[in-house]
């Protein structure tokens, strides 16, 4: 796998953070699943992550805005 295969460009989950004032250590905190400010970073920037980590980040944005996100909700690949 070469080096543009993982890289998707900024996510639309960088955008709902924001709508909802909140910064990576929220969703850290907001996480009952073992999640790191790093996966936070790199699922903004539009690294490629495995399903089960973006399941984590979208678990835990939910809880963070009592929303309800799905994966195509908050990431374009």
């Amino acid at each position: 796998m070469n080096e543009n295969e993982r890289e998707y460009g900024p996510q639309p989950i960088i955008d709902l953070m924001n709508e909802h004032d909140l910064k990576a250590h929220d969703l850290v905190a907001a996480s009952t699943e073992q999640i790191t400010h790093k996966m936070v970073s790199r699922a903004c920037k539009g690294r490629k992550l495995s399903r089960r980590v973006q399941l984590k980040l979208v678990h835990a944005l939910n809880t963070a805005t009592e929303e309800n996100y799905t994966l195509k909700d908050c990431f374009t690949y």
